[in-house]
């Protein structure tokens, strides 16, 4: 029987609800962000964790809480999700994107260390790294990189909460700030949006708190309502996180773990079943990648592969397209399309095939029979 596979679907059972409604129920106990942010603390290892309305408000926030400047420029993957340089564009300041490595399409970290020293200039402010689909790069040597040059580091994991690197928490080591999200997916008609910076650093994390509600210094009531006396210190912005969100995201955040687990389940499902499919690559991965994204490589004509997929019930994804072949960014900055040949290359064949929690063994398998059938038919 045909199937409608989306890309994504949000997990929720009860634990949803009862969250909410317990906010709904309160007379005048809000505290659900506060219990988020002790719940991303504790789940993380770290010292500071600031909730915000999305994870693109947590990436504007962070840049905030440095005090990026106009002219000021920040080191990017091409291979990142638009709302990194978007934000940077926000500041007028510049992204400057960097090619990727084609093992696991994480920035080219020779690159990077080259363009650092080819730029040594006080605008050069930092470097936003995003880990593609739930697995870290080499982040032993970005951090020895980064503090070589004396720049800031922000870890992009907007998609990748709970991930581990060597062993330990990513969000608890040598970053100046990681951005997570409890919902991975981009999706325009997300059930609830949530973002968190995670910081170490006292003093980045007090400047957060304070611009995240619009530089305000005043008392607030048990009801979430201003004093009637107030002052404003900077220039801020609402970037946080309401009670009917955080009440969500600490439900979905309770689940990560199982999250992984059941998302590696799958991903080891797809690589019994399509290993060795003719047109078909799987990507070699780390035991330590959780899986937020499983992107295969098709040999050719990887979009028409996709519209084949679609007719017959299954959604796929593009993660991502390269930044420099964006109109904006190409007209912007007069790029060539050449610029960048491995993301080109890469962006040419990836396709992401749906992972999360929600798919039962039975819709991976369709996934699975579709895409077989598909590229049986290939030529």
């Amino acid at each position: 029987m045909a199937k409608n596979i989306a890309i994504y679907k949000a997990t929720i059972d009860n634990d949803e609800f009862n969250q909410i409604k317990s906010v709904l129920d309160s007379k005048n106990d809000l505290s659900k962000v506060l219990e988020f942010e002790d719940g991303i603390k504790k789940y993380i290892g770290a010292k500071y964790a600031i909730a915000t309305a999305t994870s693109t408000a947590a990436v504007h926030l962070a840049l905030s809480a440095i005090k990026l400047k106009r002219g000021d420029k920040i080191l990017m993957s091409v291979n990142s999700f638009i709302n990194l340089p978007e934000v940077v564009r926000h500041f007028d300041a510049e992204p400057i994107f960097i090619d990727i490595n084609m093992e696991d399409m994480n920035i080219d970290i020779d690159k990077f260390e080259e363009a650092l020293a080819n730029n040594d200039s006080k605008k050069l402010r930092g470097a936003i790294i995003t880990f593609i689909g739930g697995q870290a790069p080499d982040l032993d040597r970005i951090y020895d990189i980064v503090e070589k040059y004396g720049i800031i580091l922000i870890e992009d994991c907007r998609a990748s909460l709970g991930a581990t690197y060597k062993g330990k928490k990513v969000g608890n080591l040598r970053a100046d700030m990681t951005i997570f999200s409890t919902n991975p997916s981009p999706s325009k008609y997300a059930i609830s949006r949530s973002g968190v910076i995670v910081t170490n650093n006292e003093e980045i994390a007090n400047r957060a708190k304070l611009l995240r509600t619009h530089a305000l210094t005043t008392a607030y009531d048990s009801y979430g309502n201003l004093d009637y006396v107030y002052d404003v210190v900077d220039i801020g912005h609402k970037y946080d996180l309401s009670e009917l969100d955080a009440a969500y995201a600490l439900a979905q955040l309770n689940k990560t773990d199982r999250f992984i687990k059941r998302r590696k389940e799958i991903a080891k499902l797809y690589e019994k079943r399509l290993s060795n499919v003719k047109h078909i690559t799987i990507l070699p991965h780390k035991d330590e990648h959780i899986f937020t994204q499983f992107i295969i490589k098709i040999s050719r004509n990887r979009d028409a592969f996709a519209r084949a997929l679609k007719e017959r019930g299954v959604s796929t994804g593009l993660n991502y397209i390269p930044l420099h072949l964006l109109s904006y960014y190409k007209t912007k900055y007069s790029i060539k399309i050449t610029a960048f040949p491995n993301a080109l290359n890469n962006y040419q064949q990836i396709l992401s095939l749906p992972i999360y929690a929600g798919l039962s063994d039975e819709d991976v398998n369709y996934v699975c029979d579709q895409v077989i059938e598909v590229a049986s038919q290939w030529v």
